[in-house]
């Protein structure tokens, strides 16, 4: 089974390419680099072991270069470069297939204090049918998965969990939901094994869907849910997604994925894109790739992420790994997760951060070419007092030290549909 690593494989086998991307040749530096990396990945990890989503012979069909991660083949680019595929996003608009992540349905009276005992959100603060990012944790204070948990009801959560993670994550649940049962609680677990996940992003993305809905999308905002037909076919819609842009995660019965990302093509100026620029436009958004920058030894407030525990939340800490998040509140921590604007080649996964002193004092966890600032921009850990905006440090790339500034993310501002 293929993993998160390989995807890194990926990235260090274009990056290996992609060192003349600053200058006038950046543009075609890029393309050549990620067509090079891409025959190299597709001769070396060939393989029909990987699993497949529904759509798999449409992306195939659609001239998609499939890759491994997470053990399935997946769609990285179609016919445009990830650099068009991402500018085209935030201009227009993209549609994404990431039904490799896992569905999942809590039901029961005590549903929401069950994943309330897991992560370190208020979720049953959350009005029905809106949701919140939150993160699985770990008894060591560690994030084992960051998702986007939805409170459909007092009696009904659903949330998704990274492809990479479902085991591990259903693992964890599973022995905790064992317990619960055994006490007599009342709350049980239905994985969306059966069911395609596409996520649509962009200026357009609202407009489009409209075209295929009865509901008044301009009055769902950003983290509501609901559930509606597209075009007669019962959907899960989430106003939500990975990119920065306004969207919708979609979740669909498989046997309406084709009609229904067919219907999106056909409703606007939507193109399809794959894991290339989603990972771009992730990156632009400050937004962590969980593997790369959070990891089950990495805490939220390490990850900045503390404004995801709930104030409500945070004098009890009543969560798995609360104990070690309530002395972290209270003493602070030695790293903190931060961006870059970097100059010189781009910065990837495993850089060195150092001081003007030239002493070590974090890594880059990724970092890349922004193909709609122009910049080279990374994200990275480094020690605690050097983490404000502002501040000049420098990257190692291949031995090369280059100039970077801390800088506030998101990179790119965030566009999101709220009231």
């Amino acid at each position: 089974m293929a993993s998160l690593a390989l995807l890194k494989w990926t990235t260090r086998s274009v990056s290996r390419h992609a060192r003349a991307l600053v200058g006038a040749g950046a543009r075609a530096a890029e393309l050549r680099a990620v067509n090079v990396g891409l025959e190299k990945t597709q001769r070396r990890f060939a393989s029909t072991d990987l699993l497949k989503t529904v759509l798999y012979d449409f992306h195939v069909g659609k001239g998609a270069k499939m890759v491994p991660f997470a053990g399935y083949a997946m769609p990285i680019q179609y016919q445009d470069s990830i650099m068009d595929s991402t500018t085209y996003c935030r201009e227009q608009g993209s549609i994404f297939d990431v039904s490799h992540m896992l569905g999942i349905t809590l039901t029961g009276k005590d549903a929401v204090p069950f994943i309330e005992s897991l992560v370190v959100s208020d979720i049953g603060a959350l009005e029905d049918g809106t949701g919140c990012l939150s993160i699985l944790m770990n008894p060591q204070g560690g994030a084992i998965d960051d998702t986007v948990i939805t409170k459909i009801d007092g009696e009904r959560v659903y949330f998704v969990v990274n492809a990479g993670n479902r085991e591990k994550d259903l693992k964890h649940i599973n022995a905790h939901l064992s317990e619960w049962k055994a006490s007599g609680k009342d709350v049980s677990l239905t994985t969306h094994e059966d069911r395609a996940l596409l996520a649509v992003q962009g200026p357009e993305a609202a407009n489009t869907l409209q075209k295929l809905v009865d509901i008044d999308l301009s009055k769902m905002y950003f983290s509501h849910f609901t559930v509606s037909p597209i075009k007669g076919i019962e959907s899960f819609i989430t106003r939500t997604g990975y990119t920065g842009e306004d969207g919708f995660e979609i979740s669909i019965p498989n046997d309406g994925a084709l009609e229904i990302i067919e219907a999106l093509l056909a409703s606007g100026p939507l193109k399809l894109a794959g894991l290339g620029a989603r990972d771009s436009l992730r990156l632009e958004a400050g937004l962590c790739l969980y593997g790369n920058d959070l990891d089950d030894t990495l805490s939220p407030i390490e990850a900045g992420l503390t404004w995801t525990i709930s104030k409500s939340r945070r004098e009890a800490c009543n969560f798995v790994g609360g104990d070690v998040i309530k002395q972290q509140l209270a003493d602070g921590v030695g790293i903190r997760r931060v961006g870059l604007i970097c100059k010189g080649a781009p910065a990837r996964g495993g850089s060195k951060i150092l001081n003007l002193e030239g002493e070590e004092i974090g890594h880059v966890t990724s970092g890349g070419f922004s193909p709609c600032l122009k910049k080279n921009i990374a994200m990275g850990y480094v020690k605690k007092g050097n983490q404000k905006s502002g501040t000049e440090l420098k990257v190692e790339v291949r031995k090369r030290v280059s100039d970077a500034v801390v800088t506030k993310m998101p990179f790119v501002p965030a566009k999101y549909h709220r009231p």
